[in-house]
């Protein structure tokens, strides 16, 4: 890219993130967790409507990125290094942004059922950690998913029947929102498998009046062995 090219890039990039509404927004995302227009609206304390046109100022300069679940559209920061430009520019002006906290019942927002897969924060940390050991490939735009052959052979190795969930007659893996954690859990016809599983072994066990699961001491033990996964303990 020539030197010209560079600077009014670079301009255009720090004219969108300099409007106020639009730093706001784009640091209430820097958590990582996908949000409304409406929610970041009211984060930046404008309209839906201004907020909107905002997002797509942020989207034109691939800032940001939006994808759609059911009737909702969520947005995230686009890729790893507007994060870190972000961060950058918070240690120049010396600011800290606030932790996402999600009002949620703790039981529920621990581990609990998403139709039939695992969703919460064990549900969570359940994907990253798929997707850190290589056994998960990441979403691709349409948020689908699929084992690699390192992961095929590591879900057998759990007692996951992959081939079974191959068969069924649905979306084999994709990326659901998690609407307390903002960030993507496993569904699909594998994540059914993955809960099957999970309820065999007696890692989790259902409340019998709530979606709640409740990890067992079974559970927290061969998740941290097998996968490298913890949690903290629900009340």
């Amino acid at each position: 890219m020539e030197v010209a090219n560079a600077d009014a890039a670079v301009a255009g990039i720090a004219a969108a993130i300099g409007e106020p509404a639009r730093a706001r927004m784009l640091y209430c995302l820097l958590d990582r967790r996908a949000r409304t227009s409406t929610e970041l609206a009211a984060l930046a304390g404008i309209t839906p409507s201004t907020a909107s046109v905002h997002l797509q100022r942020l989207r034109h300069s691939r800032l940001v990125q939006v994808f759609a679940q059911g009737r909702h559209r969520y947005y995230s920061l686009d890729r790893p290094e507007v994060a870190a430009a972000l961060e950058a520019l918070s240690v120049v002006a010396g600011a800290s942004g606030r932790p996402f906290e999600p009002a949620t019942p703790i039981a529920l927002r621990a581990a609990r059922s998403c139709y039939d897969h695992i969703a919460g924060a064990l549900g969570v940390a359940l994907f990253d950690r798929c997707v850190s050991l290589g056994w998960l490939s990441p979403p691709a735009p349409d948020q689908s998913c699929d084992l690699t052959p390192l992961g095929h052979a590591a879900f057998e190795r759990l007692g996951i029947d992959v081939a079974a969930a191959r068969k069924s007659h649905r979306r084999f893996a994709f990326a659901c929102l998690d609407w307390s954690e903002r960030r993507p859990h496993l569904a699909g016809a594998l994540g059914a498998a993955v809960l099957g599983a999970a309820l065999k072994k007696s890692w989790v066990r259902r409340d019998l009046d709530s979606r709640v699961l409740r990890l067992t001491t079974v559970g927290r033990r061969e998740l941290l062995a097998k996968l490298g996964v913890q949690l903290a303990a629900a009340s």
